[in-house]
């Protein structure tokens, strides 16, 4: 065996050893019980948990990437809304949801859900986040009252609510505060950051409530705040409202709308 020869094999033991030794490494206790507690912290300071979800009593625990939620929640909404943020954080194989709703007598009511979803979608889109709703809500009916920053955010609050699913009418009432915030105001420009999992959470949950949107069939990625959207749409309508919904969402720098549109189905006799 000349020289040349030996010094390949030997690099070649070499790589393979080191490649065996990564795989033993990721698959070992001692890396998985890392990854796990990243997973668990990382779910505890995400936006969403502390800022959505910091008066609920939800317990995170990770093994070997799959991740269980216990404990109980104020409203059925945030079930979901725990369980999207879990799941797009790094290293998460699956999430086994058993949150509990703390109070099991508003459980079905058509009007509490609707009212969960109208107050979410206020809190979701930065356009309206400054707003000081009092919402009410009684046979599909939404009575929405208190302060807005303009004309503009009034009429918008409008436009949104009768776009969320089980809403029938929407009465605003709401009146322009004389002092306060700007409209579009960004929760990240008061020092807030926010993470790119709970941006995955909200958008999908925006997309979730609003009628036009929620029968899309939506994937949504985000990397450093930029959202990229993926799917399949009816045609180029609802396209362009997925990527208006998604902009205004909190902690959004971009959208990328890499849907496509349908082909209408047709019988070939």
């Amino acid at each position: 065996m000349n020289k040349g020869t030996f010094q390949i094999k030997a690099l070649y033991s070499t790589v393979l050893m080191t490649a065996a030794s990564v795989v033993l490494l990721l698959g070992s206790p001692a890396y998985a019980s890392t990854t796990d507690s990243r997973i668990e912290s990382s779910a505890k300071e995400s936006y969403i948990f502390k800022r959505y979800l910091n008066e609920d009593a939800i317990q995170v625990v990770a093994k070997d990437g799959i991740v269980t939620l216990t404990g109980t929640v104020a409203e059925e909404s945030h079930k979901k809304l725990a369980d999207e943020t879990v799941a797009s954080l790094p290293g998460v194989k699956s999430v086994d949801n058993k949150l509990m709703l703390k109070d099991e007598k508003t459980a079905g009511s058509s009007d509490a859900l609707v009212r969960e979803r109208v107050k979410l979608v206020m809190l979701y889109h930065r356009n309206l986040s400054s707003a000081k709703p009092d919402i009410q809500v009684k046979d599909g009916v939404v009575m929405v009252r208190g302060e807005a920053e303009s004309k503009a955010q009034i009429d918008l609050a409008t436009e949104y609510i009768k776009d969320v699913d089980g809403v029938k009418e929407v009465k605003n009432e709401m009146v322009v505060s004389t002092a306060g915030k700007t409209m579009g105001q960004k929760v990240e420009d008061v020092g807030t950051s926010i993470d790119d999992a709970s941006i995955t959470a909200l958008v999908k949950a925006t997309l979730l409530y609003h009628r036009s949107t929620s029968a899309i069939k939506t994937k949504v990625e985000t990397v450093d705040g930029m959202v990229k959207l993926s799917g399949t749409a009816k045609n180029a309508a609802e396209m362009d409202l997925t990527t208006k919904f998604a902009k205004d969402v909190h902690g959004v720098k971009s959208v990328v709308n890499n849907m496509v549109i349908e082909k209408p189905v047709t019988n070939n006799k």
